[in-house]
């Protein structure tokens, strides 16, 4: 006697709306689309930057447009989102042992909260800002 084996039917583009978690998830994922986008932003001002003077002084002025500043927003929202989702994970994905006991999760994403903190204000602080 044969039974036919359980095929469970999954959408494959929408099966990430059926759960919160999994919709956190891709939306973590969609991030790395601007943190790529923002990586070849960076490469080709390095390149307008070794063509010279003109091209880098063209390439400065098209950062000025709207688009531009809309991209960086949103690049700066998707950074942000990304950075909060990874520290909150690294709880789960290292547990610090300290003798018998495990350190709890709010302090080890806490500390990387305030090294994130720390780090920005002395790029804040190199960059001339303070």
């Amino acid at each position: 006697m044969s039974r036919r084996p359980l095929v469970r039917e999954v959408p494959p583009t929408s099966w990430f709306f059926r759960h919160p978690r999994y919709l956190r998830y891709m939306a973590r994922e969609v991030t790395c689309i601007f943190i790529g986008a923002y990586c070849v932003l960076l490469v080709v001002g390095l390149q307008r930057l070794a063509a010279g003077q003109a091209s880098y002084e063209a390439f400065l002025a098209a950062l000025r447009s709207p688009a531009s500043i809309v991209f960086h927003a949103l690049a700066l929202v998707a950074a942000v989102y990304h950075a909060a989702t990874w520290f909150n994970a690294t709880q789960k994905a290292m547990p610090v042992q300290v003798g018998e006991d495990f350190l709890p999760g709010t302090v080890i994403s806490g500390a990387h909260y305030v090294a994130w903190v720390v780090l920005s204000f002395v790029v804040l602080f190199l960059a001339g800002v303070f």
